[in-house]
């Protein structure tokens, strides 16, 4: 379990800490890039969301889950610096309102990275019922982000 939980932080926070290291993640990538590399951050993060949940449920010492949390919520930062003009692409989920509502998707994102963070900071207390119910929180977080904001195709 705890190799499971070391590898899904790493796999996790390489992307996610390298995309957060500049105010502009994207310059000089193409929007196909950009596309792509968003939507393996999305992966990797949701990955890395369902395995903390799965270890906290498991009995695992949510201490464990400090380094995974704490990406997530850098990733989360960052979001918003993901999705650039020009990157609304046939390939992409993201909908229109990302660019036309772009007030409406930043509330969105900050809620989530507020979420995020309180998850992390659940993990850090160590308090397994908390750091469940923050992770609620972050989920739902996501979908009213979705909601609006993604193609559920």
């Amino acid at each position: 379990m705890r190799r499971t939980l070391l590898l899904a932080a790493a796999l996790a926070a390489i992307p996610l800490a390298a995309a957060a290291q500049t105010e502009a993640p994207t310059a000089g990538l193409s929007p196909e890039q950009i596309v792509a590399a968003r939507q393996s951050a999305y992966q990797l993060s949701a990955g890395s969301f369902l395995s903390m949940k799965a270890a906290a449920e498991a009995g695992a010492d949510v201490h464990m889950l400090v380094l995974p949390a704490r990406a997530l919520a850098r990733w989360a930062r960052t979001l918003p610096t993901m999705f650039p003009a020009g990157t609304n692409l046939p390939s992409s989920k993201a909908l229109p309102a990302v660019w036309s509502d772009r007030a409406g998707f930043e509330a969105r994102a900050a809620a989530y990275a507020g979420a995020a963070r309180a998850l992390a900071e659940a993990a850090q207390g160590g308090d397994r019922a908390i750091f469940l119910q923050r992770w609620g929180e972050v989920r739902a977080a996501c979908a009213a982000c979705h909601e609006t904001y993604r193609s559920s195709d």
